[in-house]
């Protein structure tokens, strides 16, 4: 006999969760499942109780009033617990949480996690032991924080053939570039900036080299073609060579420069990179600014879709967490399939895709260099365009230095292949004539 949740009666009268790690995001999923009215228990109409949470250090002074007995720093209090069913795991990196989450599956508990980099690595094979054993893994906090991005991948724009992915999905880059163009401080002062603020932390090194936006974007990838790729399968180029000289110049040119994190289909093959990029100045990709995240999915069936909102932090994370829990407590006990990732089913369901490198990118190209200021100088650098067959569209200069004799070109190519690109970049700077390759950004149109 069924209630009138819909929901089958053979699942427990009190449904326990335990939580694993009680930083930040963890402390939000705590205060709201202890809320009287937690809208947990609100939603699906169960009991849903908090009943264990694990943290490194029992005696660290905590921003929240827990009741007496809550804390563990053993997980077996959790893992080895019959009477927990949900695993909620907010720790983040991949030791201890990965072999955690491992055995929370195979004892068939179900699991919900905000840990983009697990996901990334081992999400196939957390997946295939969650099917095994017939259990939930949920995972829309590990990417874009309250951005529903999974869900709709995986539901509302599954019935779509995805053409590409183009997204900002690391709130501290957007940040520092967003403090760069509109303030024009260096790259250094921004990021001081960030971790004064909480933005970044004290080793900033997985957001400003784009490492974090590539777990983000293996699982995007992953949902999206329904194959299970590698974070290394992703092009990874950070941010830390950007100068303010780039961002004016981007402006003059009617651009924004945006981290992107971009997944697109070409002839059969998916190309996925993360770099800074130029992005014309009237996308809506070039107005998101600060800590806000954005993705655009292009769809057969669904054209450009934009999704936006903050894409980290306490309230925006806690919500997709909770988001998630809500949905495994509706999907207990049922025999059909849920409208989200059950048991398993995910990226290893469609065809296997090769990854197209890098050096088979074809795009627009900003390239800046410190020359001698000479005669003869864009000859030289034109004829190793030409050489390269690579075509200039503009050419600029606007910095010159006498006391040097040094003067700053910006470059300008129509479309080309990135080998041809690279390989341009080091016949120039063999040339006596470039005292630098100071830098080099594509160009998203």
């Amino acid at each position: 006999m069924t209630q009138s949740s819909g929901v089958p009666a053979d699942i427990p009268a009190v449904i326990n969760v335990g939580l694993m790690g009680l930083g930040v995001v963890g402390t939000g999923v705590a205060a709201t499942l202890l809320r009287k009215n937690s809208p947990v228990s609100d939603v699906t109409g169960r009991s849903v109780r908090l009943k264990k949470v694990l943290v490194r250090d029992l005696s660290r002074p905590r921003d929240i009033d827990l009741p007496p007995g809550l804390l563990t720093a053993d997980a077996e209090d959790i893992l080895a617990d019959p009477d927990i069913h949900i695993v909620v795991e907010v720790m983040g990196g991949t030791d201890p949480a990965e072999s955690y989450l491992k055995q929370a599956l195979s004892a068939g508990k179900h699991v919900v996690t905000a840990n983009k980099e697990v996901m990334a690595k081992s999400g196939p094979e957390l997946l295939a032991l969650a099917r095994e054993n017939r259990a939930n893994l949920l995972f829309e906090a590990s990417v874009g924080g309250g951005i529903p991005i999974v869900g709709c991948l995986m539901n509302e724009l599954a019935a779509n053939d995805i053409r590409s992915i183009r997204s900002i999905i690391n709130g501290t880059t957007n940040y520092i570039l967003t403090r760069m163009a509109h303030h024009r401080t260096s790259f250094q002062q921004a990021l001081r900036e960030a971790q004064d603020l909480g933005y970044a932390e004290a080793d900033p090194t997985n957001d400003i080299e784009g490492i974090d936006a590539a777990y983000k974007l293996t699982i995007l990838a992953s949902l999206a073609y329904r194959c299970a790729f590698q974070h290394e399968d992703v092009y990874c180029e950070g941010i830390s060579k950007l100068e303010p000289q780039d961002f004016r110049y981007a402006q003059e040119l009617g651009y924004a420069i945006k981290s992107l994190a971009i997944a697109n289909l070409v002839d059969g093959a998916v190309q996925l990179r993360v770099y800074p990029a130029f992005v014309p100045a009237e996308h809506m990709l070039a107005k998101v600014d600060g800590v806000y995240n954005a993705v655009e999915v292009d769809g057969s069936l669904c054209g450009q879709v934009l999704f936006h909102g903050m894409g980290a932090g306490r309230e925006p994370t806690t919500s997709a967490v909770v988001g998630d829990l809500i949905e495994v407590v509706r999907n207990m006990g049922r025999h059909a399939a849920p409208s989200r990732v059950q048991a398993g089913e995910g990226p290893q369901n469609g065809p296997a895709l090769a990854v197209r490198p890098i050096g088979d990118l074809q795009a627009r190209y900003y390239i800046r260099l410190d020359v001698a200021d000479h005669p003869g100088v864009l000859a030289q650098i034109a004829k190793v365009f030409g050489d390269g067959q690579i075509s200039i569209a503009a050419v600029l200069q606007r910095d010159t230095h006498p006391e040097t004799e040094s003067a700053e070109i910006v470059i300008t190519t129509h479309p080309a292949k990135e080998e041809s690109v690279q390989h341009a970049l080091q016949a120039m700077a063999g040339l006596p004539q470039v005292r630098k390759v100071s830098n080099m950004i594509r160009i998203e149109e």
